[in-house]
């Protein structure tokens, strides 16, 4: 899978957490990526590779606003 999420992005996993929501906002990228579920609060760490394997689709892009 090529890399089509950034950070801010807000992603769907294939499972749900366990509160229920199956929204996620990726807050760290790099070698391992952090997930925060945004109905609860939970923060999950996982590698890139697993993240890759576990993530559905991708619900929002974050805005990237241009400062000039």
């Amino acid at each position: 899978m090529s890399v089509m999420y950034d950070l801010g992005d807000i992603v769907e996993m294939k499972k749900p957490h366990a509160c229920q929501a199956n929204r996620w906002e990726i807050i760290r990228m790099g070698a391992d990526i952090k997930i925060k579920c945004t109905n609860c609060g939970h923060i999950v760490m996982m590698t890139r590779r697993d993240f890759e394997k576990k993530m559905k689709k991708i619900l929002e892009k974050k805005l990237i606003k241009d400062s000039e």
